[in-house]
């Protein structure tokens, strides 16, 4: 009998973004917003999340796009995070949008992006009040 490998039940290890200024990264992720910084080789950043690394890197491919994917932090102190990051200089997109109710929840995103553009933002699940 033979397996069947598969992606299926297995974790997301590590998330990579492009970037065009490594030191510009490494003050946005490590300084604003709070990161980490595990390590730094070869032109890229490793930081560390809860369950995830994020690589920021400049040594890609030239013509390599920057952007294209959205990284959703979770924030439960949605309101609270949101506050202290635009002290630290973020300029989010708008308030906060809810995209889910539940009875007793809802799911808040707020958007916001690093110096190259990459999409970023907080998701928070929060009670209803």
């Amino acid at each position: 009998m033979s397996e069947t490998l598969s992606l299926a039940g297995r974790n997301l290890v590590q998330v990579g973004l492009v970037c065009s200024d490594l030191d510009r990264a490494r003050a946005f992720y490590r300084d604003v917003l709070g990161l980490p910084l595990l390590f730094e080789a070869a032109g890229m950043l490793f930081f560390q999340l809860e369950g995830l690394r994020l690589m920021v890197g400049s040594n890609v491919k030239p013509g390599t796009p920057i952007g294209g994917a959205i990284l959703y932090f979770n924030a439960p102190d949605i309101d609270r995070l949101g506050e202290a990051l635009e002290r630290r200089g973020v300029t989010f997109t708008g308030a906060a949008q809810i995209v889910q109710r539940t009875e007793t929840h809802e799911l808040r995103l707020r958007e916001f992006f690093d110096p190259d553009g990459n999409a970023l933002a907080l998701m928070g699940m929060v009670a209803r009040g």
